[in-house]
């Protein structure tokens, strides 16, 4: 077939509705990327675009990883055997209640397919995270986006949006882009009012971030009480494994059984379950970790003050700052720099840009960047 009898057939029309209705998320711009567009030397860039941790990974974990690559020639344990041994160990849990996934993204479209399809509708709030509509699209769902409170959710309104067509309501606690964070009473009078049939995702990526000043919603605890929720976290922000994908979600063994014979065989590799593994046993680590982020978030929230700008209060390892009507000028400025942060105009926040909390000298970079952008944008 020659390429002008390619061009004859509508590929599009082929696709099914809600994928041709996807736009592909944009995740946060590589190094390597803005290095070669702008010619910069790559040790000297600052990336605080992915919410990212900033420490590198833990030493344990890279041991960890670097004795499972002599494996890396046999298909991995696609039970997980140790990691879910592990992981049940520390939440408390037992194994059958886990589902393993390529990173929490693979988790919340795994949820997706198994419990929503055609006709089905899902209930997420506006400034939520990206791959909610993404993956309700993509299964051909309806998605039903509820009006934000003071940029988080407005779990009243959810619980009014839903019909008899709902089947998942997604909760990010706290939530990405904003850092909102819904307390434990509010979240369980929510749940109180969902029906027992349409199942509740509680996306708790950051939950390791949190504070006790935060309420510390624990979506785990809550599973004895609420039978139809179902708790998604990952290894790839406060343990360090972002490259790794490793994610997981916590539920009643009835509905982890159900995700477990969608998701897709050997999932999570070797190495991301050895490091995984190990990284539990870190928990010096995830102090540190903790620490840095507090530490940041500080720094970065007092330069804002310093410079007039506003803020989100942020209960995550990243904060969204109120830049202006001409915030993607200021993230265009920002990178000539050498610095790399989060344009949020996709997320229906055009005044406002999500910085990640680096380590000390990263967050200095970036403030005093922005503070010569905006001096130079109000020449």
């Amino acid at each position: 077939m020659n390429p002008e009898e390619f061009m004859s057939i509508d590929y599009q029309a082929l696709a099914v509705t809600g994928v041709r209705s996807l736009t592909p998320y944009q995740p946060g711009k590589p190094i390597e990327e803005l290095a070669r567009e702008y010619g910069l030397d790559p040790d000297d860039i600052v990336k605080l675009a992915s919410n990212e941790n900033p420490l590198g990974p833990s030493p344990v974990a890279m041991q960890a990883a670097q004795k499972a690559l002599a494996d890396i020639c046999r298909y991995p344990d696609g039970n997980a055997f140790t990691l879910k041994a592990a992981l049940s160990d520390y939440l408390k849990v037992d194994a059958s209640q886990l589902t393993l996934g390529n990173g929490s993204n693979d988790v919340l479209e795994v949820i997706a397919r198994c419990f929503a399809g055609p006709e089905d509708e899902v209930v997420f709030s506006q400034y939520a995270f990206a791959v909610y509509p993404l993956v309700s699209l993509a299964i051909g769902a309806r998605g039903v986006e509820v009006p934000a409170l003071n940029w988080g959710h407005d779990l009243s309104a959810m619980a009014r949006a839903i019909t008899d067509k709902t089947r998942l309501v997604f909760v990010a606690n706290p939530n990405n882009p904003t850092g909102t964070v819904e307390g434990t009473a509010a979240m369980r009078a929510f749940l109180d009012k969902v029906p027992e049939r349409v199942l509740v995702v509680l996306d708790e990526a950051y939950r390791e971030y949190m504070t006790e000043s935060d309420d510390n919603v624990d979506g785990v605890s809550l599973l004895p009480d609420y039978p139809n929720l179902i708790a998604v976290r990952t290894f790839s922000k406060a343990w360090g494994l972002a490259a790794l994908r490793v994610g997981y979600a916590v539920s009643s063994p009835e509905i982890a059984d159900l995700l477990n014979r969608v998701r897709q065989p050997f999932n999570v590799d070797t190495i991301a379950q050895a490091a995984a593994t190990a990284v539990l046993e870190d928990q010096d680590y995830l102090e540190r970790s903790r620490t840095v982020n507090r530490q940041g978030m500080e720094q970065l929230t007092e330069g804002f003050a310093e410079l007039g700008l506003e803020w989100i209060p942020s209960a995550g390892n990243f904060v969204a700052v109120e830049v202006g009507d001409d915030a993607s000028a200021i993230f265009e400025g920002l990178l000539e720099q050498g610095v790399i942060v989060r344009p949020v105009a996709g997320y229906g926040m055009p005044r406002h840009l999500r910085v990640s909390i680096g380590l000390p000298e990263e967050n200095q970079r970036f403030l005093e960047a922005l503070k010569r952008v905006l001096e130079r944008r109000g020449a």
